[in-house]
């Protein structure tokens, strides 16, 4: 009990913030109330439905009557409103009815069951999609019907893998990113081989993906063949960008092999870093960067030859590195400067793979090949999504 001398030590705004809020019981008598409605609107339309199969209402006999009644059964159904318990659905005598409220069988609603994927696929796992949406749907919800629930995306990426594509696209890059799968010996990493493009627009997009063993030239080449017979022919491409694997590279020369290919400055520049001593990396490196910084081709040569001639003595190996593939890391000076700094590295699709990765490392590893393309569809689904409309180059087309 507070007494008067406690009364007047603690003031009002103190005595206001000790009072219970109500707000918590208001919103579920609410939602109490909005579950109650939608249970009265569900039975009213099972009710209908059935009046309109039989061709007579209860207790009505007519000339045209179809068939008879044959009581009720009671139903729960999962919403987004919460769990309606024991929804009365009639029955009839002539067997099985199909109801556009829910099909035989269904226990949640299909906005729960989407609701269910979208959490799963925001990178949450599969025990705590069910921990979270417990005390709003008002029922668990086990990792094992989130796994159900997220393999109906298997249609959707089968869509994705054959979906035509246009062949307006003027970079393409390619690159592989590894993931660990279960398998019966224990645990193994698939290469996921990717493809994005920008459009002569200037949009982006990641046209497909597919898990292979390894980048092999056959793997490469498989999957360029693919994108070839889906509609990209390549009419309009000015380079394509790569990683510089020799797989990748002997694929392209099958498959696209009059389209300038651009090597990656980015792994260039690890490369080389692997083949300097640490005191010789940072002024090594930046004379390597002044390269591909120059305003023209001429330029870059000159700023080569410069940098060449500094370190043939001291780094004869990583003068060679460059100097061999030096061809394929200018070719972006023959498209618009404003394009440079976009073109000339696989930076662009290894932001997506740092997405991928993010989304899969609460996961660990996948069970097997078809959950992991879900997760990887539905971030490439994701980033297409949010890429509409948004122009990533100046177009010049």
């Amino acid at each position: 009990m507070v007494t008067i001398k406690a009364l007047d030590e603690i003031g009002p705004v103190d005595l206001w913030r000790e009072v219970k809020p109500a707000e918590d019981e208001f919103w579920q008598d609410i939602q109490e109330k909005q579950r109650r409605l939608v249970k009265t609107l569900l039975e009213g339309a099972l009710e209908e439905e059935m009046a309109v199969l039989l061709e007579a209402g209860r207790y009505r006999r007519t000339e045209t009557r179809q068939g008879r009644r044959n009581g009720f059964y009671q139903r729960d159904l999962v919403t987004q409103y919460g769990i309606i318990t024991a929804i009365r659905v009639p029955r009839a005598r002539s067997g099985e009815v199909e109801r556009s409220v829910f099909s035989a069988y269904k226990r949640r609603q299909a906005q729960v069951d989407l609701l269910i994927r979208d959490i799963f696929l925001a990178g949450v796992s599969t025990r705590r999609v069910g921990e979270t949406l417990e005390s709003l749907l008002g029922t668990p919800v086990s990792a094992q019907t989130v796994s159900r629930v997220a393999k109906s995306l298997d249609r959707e990426v089968q869509r994705f893998h054959e979906a035509p594509l246009d062949d307006d696209l003027q970079y393409l890059f390619l690159d592989g990113v590894s993931m660990r799968l279960k398998v019966a010996a224990g645990v193994k990493r698939r290469m996921v081989l990717c493809a994005y493009g920008i459009s002569v627009t200037g949009e982006r997009r990641l046209l497909d993906f597919r898990l292979h063993d390894s980048e092999s030239q056959a793997n490469w080449e498989a999957f360029l063949s693919q994108l070839r017979e889906r509609g990209l022919l390549g009419k309009r491409l000015r380079l394509i960008a790569t990683d510089g694997g020799t797989g990748l590279h002997a694929a392209l020369q099958t498959v696209y092999p009059y389209v300038p290919r651009q090597r990656c400055w980015a792994h260039k520049l690890r490369n080389l870093a692997n083949l300097l001593k640490r005191s010789q990396q940072e002024e090594c490196l930046k004379g390597a960067r002044a390269i591909y910084q120059a305003e023209t081709r001429s330029a870059a040569i000159k700023a080569y030859w410069t940098w060449a001639r500094r370190w043939q003595k001291e780094a004869p190996k990583a003068v060679e590195c460059l100097r061999k593939d030096l061809q394929e890391l200018l070719t972006f000076f023959a498209c618009p400067a404003e394009h440079a700094r976009k073109i000339r590295t696989t930076n662009v699709i290894e932001r997506c793979f740092r997405e991928v990765r993010r989304r899969t490392r609460p996961m660990t590893c996948f069970n097997d090949d078809n959950s992991c393309s879900r997760i990887i569809y539905s971030v490439f689904s994701h980033l297409n999504n949010s890429w509409k409309g948004r122009s990533l180059l100046e177009s010049t087309h």
